[in-house]
């Protein structure tokens, strides 16, 4: 399931760079800003890898339940084991589809606010963009 979530995240950056280099690949309704190409991005990629991962998630489950639900000598061992087996696909199949592109998302907009404040950080100071002297206290009290 790991690799199911790094072909998301590595899609969804081609489909970044695609947009980048020609903003005709991005649908109409989201151009024009970065935050909605990403959602584009996310989307687009979600959607195209959906099929293989539900195909891979679903044969395994297939799979197991057999075994889950097998009875005879020595079945017991084997069905727990199918049982975590089922339970750890389905899940994996949740955070995969759900939380992933979230957290894309939530680690995008870190990167983007750490950009911005670095190159604010970096920026020099002019007359303009210099802070006014804090006045002394002996001042104040005048």
């Amino acid at each position: 399931m790991k690799k199911n979530g790094i072909l998301q995240v590595d899609y969804t950056n081609v489909l970044r760079s695609r947009a980048a280099a020609d903003p005709e690949v991005v649908p109409e309704a989201y151009r024009g800003n970065a935050k909605r190409t990403r959602l584009w991005a996310i989307m687009e990629a979600n959607r195209t890898r959906l099929r293989p991962i539900l195909m891979t998630t679903l044969m395994l489950i297939a799979g197991m339940v057999p075994i889950a639900l097998g009875q005879g000598p020595g079945s017991a061992s084997r069905a727990s084991m199918a049982k975590v087996i089922v339970g750890g696909q389905a899940l994996s199949l949740l955070l995969s589809l759900l939380v992933t592109p979230v957290a894309y998302s939530l680690f995008d907009d870190v990167t983007l606010w750490w950009g911005r404040k670095r190159r604010a950080d970096a920026a020099p100071e002019t007359e303009a963009t210099r802070p006014a002297p804090i006045p002394a206290l002996a001042e104040v009290a005048a």
